[in-house]
């Protein structure tokens, strides 16, 4: 008896296996590492590894080296593959609690804010507020500086350079957008000292009007299933809690 086979959901698995490895550990996977997943040889793995190279969702450096994924990979994976996203209770209470401190000013909310999401994601978190022209509070730079993507000084110079200057990095986190949380990965962003970078943000309104946008900052390779449902949680506890605050 023949097994029936559905190579497009066999592929859509081992590029979610792939992106999720390569996500946790920030080297190429092999195909001996994904087909310890699945019931394959490693040379299907390679087959199936040289399909999603040939259609744009993997590439590798090196001839015999494993592979990373592409901007298109991590597009498909966002948009269709990462399907869980959810946050642990603990989650949930540590953000509520930081909510629960007495905060008098906007301004220090704000702040406090920004270093909130940095804490939660481990990476860049940045807040703007719609009121307040070239305005934003970040926290958390030195996080993204210590992921192995940003190694060239060059690079680095360049990302320091646009997030202080700040106007051209409100005018990517400003843009309008329909979702709840908008994923820009790396080319998207539009800014070439950005390319190894994705940022996800959010809304936050006050009294139902929108106010600003949360935001992380961090490599391409972020771990997407948690930093989109933290980033969510935290911009409804942050718009719950301003309608407390004074401006």
């Amino acid at each position: 008896m023949v097994k029936n086979v559905d190579h497009d959901s066999r592929r859509r698995a081992v590029l979610s296996a792939t992106i999720d490895k390569h996500i946790r550990q920030a080297n190429p996977v092999a195909s001996e590492d994904i087909a310890e997943y699945f019931d394959l040889s490693p040379a299907t793995i390679r087959n199936i590894f040289a399909e999603l190279e040939d259609t744009g969702y993997l590439t590798h450096h090196h001839t015999s080296g494993g592979r990373i994924p592409t901007d298109k990979g991590y597009r498909y994976y966002v948009d269709f593959l990462v399907l869980q996203m959810s946050l642990l209770e603990g989650e949930k209470n540590n953000i509520i609690r930081e909510f629960k401190k007495e905060i008098r000013r906007l301004e220090d909310a704000l702040e406090e804010t920004s270093g909130l999401i940095s804490q939660i994601t481990h990476y860049a978190g940045i807040v703007s507020f719609l009121g307040w022209q070239d305005k934003m509070f970040y926290k958390g730079l030195s996080r993204i500086l210590d992921q192995p993507e940003f190694k060239d000084s060059q690079k680095i110079k360049l990302l320091i350079e646009l997030i202080e200057d700040k106007r051209n990095l409100l005018e990517i986190i400003n843009r309008d957008f329909n979702d709840r949380v908008k994923v820009y990965i790396g080319h998207e962003l539009g800014r070439p000292e950005m390319e190894n970078c994705s940022l996800v943000v959010s809304s936050y309104r006050r009294k139902n009007k929108p106010q600003g946008r949360l935001a992380v900052l961090g490599p391409v390779r972020m771990e997407y299933s948690h930093i989109i449902p933290a980033l969510e949680y935290i911009s409804e506890v942050l718009s719950e809690a301003l309608e407390n605050i004074e401006q």
